[in-house]
């Protein structure tokens, strides 16, 4: 592991410290970017307007005449948590507004991904009160749906699509699309999660029916009841969080800290062990983010958006309680991958590769873009697992990159060079999904292989981890641990991690898999955590850790949670 400091504009710094920011985060926004105070508006003013996301305006005259035409609407999300909480937020929002609405979410295992023909079919035979749809709404999926789109229009079903995945050389003939990321679009934000796109659907859409006066004899809905709904999903997706995103995530958080989450938030937060008053952007990600896709990944997505479209706090519980439970029969699935992972792993030499492919039959479909993260955490290498298909013929795949490769671009380049290969993909960045025939697992591996020898160098392969300097003692307080952990921190927007020397004075195996240290620097100690360490630490050491708030019995103290020891 290389420890890399990250450079920081000292006028940068300077300005915002006269700006009022605490020296301490004036150094930490500029090492980030941040050239301006203005960047840290938190306020709903802030956003980018969102008459600015290409063809919203389209989109909202469209669901307005829906609306006043009683059409029966049905959204089709995703089986993730960015999925199911944009499914969430469009069946409240389009509610809230007097719409006719349903939804439909792919099984991951019957169906895949996307509205694919074989969805269109079952959405074509649903029910809303009694009246087969007649619009479906994608939210989280679509602009790679060309077959799909055009399976709908044959029945008769309009097709609007909001997303956010980069789309292909060919768009799908829908009668509207909302994507930051399509062809022509300017919005200057092209991070939205796809929670995000369609709460800019829903914005737009108010705004067009408080222009045609329907809100004159009866109040507008109040659309930032969903923002809590919204941060999770943005969180949880890992898309970077650029301003605006932190805006929707920071307002998401307020709601959540002041009591007024969904009853499905609050049964989370309740059986992760989480105070909502004190939650951060890391709890929506590592506490309720797993909880809900646990359902995407080994049942279905709909127990989990159900239980965020629950008003009842008994029903949020019981669905709540069942999403826990998934996840922890995730965690066993999990835990027996990548141990039948790591001994493939040991018989091969990984420092001679560029990348990670890899299959057992045995392997769990919903699991296996975990496993896939957590090698590539491990050997910093791009990283795909297989599992196999429902069909029995095909392979699925899911993989994860690191910084220096685009894992959608690169899947395309190998399948300019190997058209036969790969039967479908998608994704973006750092993230992809993709089917093969059973028989060409090895033909992949190598082509796979070769592309990212070519677009890679050694020196890409070298693991970093970022650091913002060394902190003094004086800087090592409750109050500064209180402010860091109050930003909101995520992708793209790191959370800041230091390196200090200190002497480990004491030291302890946790949880079977965890190390317990009281770590001295200078006249101070401090408790100190290390995640699945348990390796005993040196006498004295150079550690990179987060400085955070460890709450326990009611006292609040300064813990250290390490990262890596040097």
């Amino acid at each position: 592991m290389k420890v890399v400091t990250r450079p920081v504009n000292q006028e940068v710094v300077q300005q915002l410290t006269k700006a009022g920011i605490n020296p301490l985060l004036a150094k930490l926004f500029a090492a980030r970017g941040i050239k301006s105070s203005a960047q840290l508006e938190t306020s709903l003013s802030g956003l980018i307007p969102p008459g600015k996301l290409t063809h919203n305006t389209q989109m909202a005259k469209l669901l307005a005449d829906a609306i006043s035409e009683n059409k029966k609407l049905l959204v089709v999300g995703d089986y993730d948590a960015d999925g199911a909480t944009a499914t969430v937020v469009a069946v409240r929002g389009l509610r809230s507004m007097g719409a006719n609405v349903d939804f439909l979410v792919p099984n991951r295992f019957e169906y895949g991904y996307g509205l694919t023909p074989e969805i269109v079919a079952l959405a074509a035979t649903m029910q809303i009160n009694k009246q087969q749809p007649d619009i479906l709404i994608t939210v989280d999926n679509g602009i790679a749906s060309v077959e799909g789109v055009a399976a709908a229009n044959l029945l008769g079903l309009q097709v609007l699509v909001t997303d956010h995945h980069l789309p292909a050389d060919t768009t799908p003939a829908a009668a509207c699309i909302i994507n930051p990321n399509q062809h022509g679009c300017d919005f200057p934000s092209k991070n939205l999660a796809g929670v995000g796109v369609i709460f800019y659907a829903m914005l737009a859409l108010r705004a067009e029916l408080r222009s045609r006066g329907i809100f004159a004899e009866k109040p507008e809905p109040n659309l930032t009841e969903l923002l809590d709904i919204v941060a999770l999903g943005t969180v949880a997706d890992l898309v970077k969080l650029d301003d605006n995103n932190r805006i929707l995530v920071e307002q998401g958080l307020r709601r959540i800290r002041a009591g007024k989450a969904c009853s499905g938030i609050m049964a989370l937060l309740k059986l992760a062990g989480r105070d909502y008053q004190k939650v951060n952007a890391q709890d929506l990600g590592f506490s309720l983010g797993p909880r809900l896709n646990a359902a995407g990944r080994l049942d279905d997505m709909s127990l989990g958006i159900a239980c965020l479209l629950s008003d009842d706090i008994t029903t949020a519980q019981t669905l709540a309680q069942k999403l826990h439970e998934l996840n922890i029969a995730r965690r066993e699935i999990e835990a027996d991958m990548q141990e039948g992972a790591q001994i493939a792993l040991d018989e091969i030499e990984v420092d001679d590769k560029y990348s990670i492919s890899m299959y057992q039959p045995e392997w769990h479909q919903g699991v296996i873009g975990i496993l896939a993260s957590r090698i590539k955490e491990k050997y910093h290498r791009p990283v795909i697992a297989f599992a196999n298909a429902a069909d029995g013929n095909t392979l699925k795949g899911s993989g994860r990159s690191i910084s220096s490769l685009h894992f959608r671009d690169a899947l395309d380049l190998l399948s300019k060079r190997m058209p036969d290969l790969i039967l479908k993909f998608g994704g973006h960045a750092m993230a992809a999904g993709l089917t093969i025939k059973a028989h060409d697992f090895e033909r992949f591996q190598q082509g796979f292989e070769a592309v990212v020898t070519h677009l890679l160098t050694p020196a890409d392969l070298q693991a970093v981890i970022q650091i913002d300097g060394a902190l003094d003692n004086n800087e090592m307080t409750l109050e500064i641990a209180a402010a860091l952990e109050s930003q909101v921190w995520g992708q793209g927007f790191a959370p800041p991690t230091f390196c200090n020397e200190f002497t480990v004075v004491d030291q302890r195996i946790v949880g079977e898999k965890h190390l317990k240290l009281r770590l001295k620097k200078g006249n101070m100690q401090f408790e100190a955590i290390y995640f699945s360490q348990t390796d005993f630490l040196p006498e004295s050491v150079q550690a990179v850790y987060q400085l955070q708030v460890n709450q326990y019995n009611g006292v609040q103290s300064v813990q250290l949670m390490l990262r890596h020891v040097v």
